[in-house]
């Protein structure tokens, strides 16, 4: 069972990371959600969803909406004991989806004041996968030097930008382009986008 950290924060672009969780889910993999206080907001204010405080509550709340399948386990942001916090409980990849400039900042130089932070720089220490998909434009001059820090660094930067030459129909296809593309990272296996000269998928 693979194990996937990801980590969502307050930049726009919530539906990106819960389509996400939900592919990971289904495909059996082990997630490890964290999620800032900032995606909370973001999440109500994008999505019209609540989420529960407690931890344990909102993995049952987010397994029953988003379907069974794999396993989720739900961090605190201080929650330091966390396996993710250590090189010896590392997960096989992470994303931060969608990723803030702020919160790729603290990655970038390694600031580790949450447990988000200090998971993505475990991953860099330990040669592990670690995406970032930044939601933001423009860039600035500051973001894009981190950035080009983090690749050098060993991640992989897949900004939310969606194609289009697979004639989307309506949001869902053009969250779900994005999707598979993280999915194509994580080598999971993804049926959400045609490989280019492949014939146009039927999704169920």
């Amino acid at each position: 069972m693979k194990h996937i950290a990801l980590a969502l924060t307050g930049a726009s672009g919530a539906a990106y990371g819960l389509r996400l969780l939900q592919c990971l889910l289904a495909a059996e993999c082990r997630v490890s959600l964290m999620l800032t206080q900032a995606a909370r907001i973001v999440i109500k204010q994008e999505l019209a969803l609540t989420l529960p405080t407690d931890t344990q509550t909102l993995a049952v709340f987010l397994r029953e909406r988003y379907g069974a399948g794999g396993e989720l386990t739900v961090y605190g942001e201080k929650e330091w004991f966390s396996p993710l916090a250590s090189g010896t409980g590392a997960a096989d990849a992470m994303v931060v989806c969608p990723c803030t400039m702020g919160a790729l900042a603290a990655i970038a130089h390694g600031l580790s004041d949450n447990l988000m932070e200090r998971a993505a720089d475990v991953m860099l220490k330990e040669r592990r996968l670690l995406v970032l998909v930044p939601r933001e434009t423009p860039f600035s001059l500051i973001h894009l030097r981190n950035m080009t820090l983090l690749a050098e660094a060993g991640a992989v930067i897949l900004p939310a930008n969606p194609g289009f030459y697979q004639h989307p129909q309506g949001v869902a296809d053009i969250i779900d382009f994005l999707v598979a593309r993280i999915l194509d990272q994580l080598g999971v296996a993804q049926s959400l986008l045609p490989r280019w000269g492949d014939p146009v998928i039927e999704k169920e």
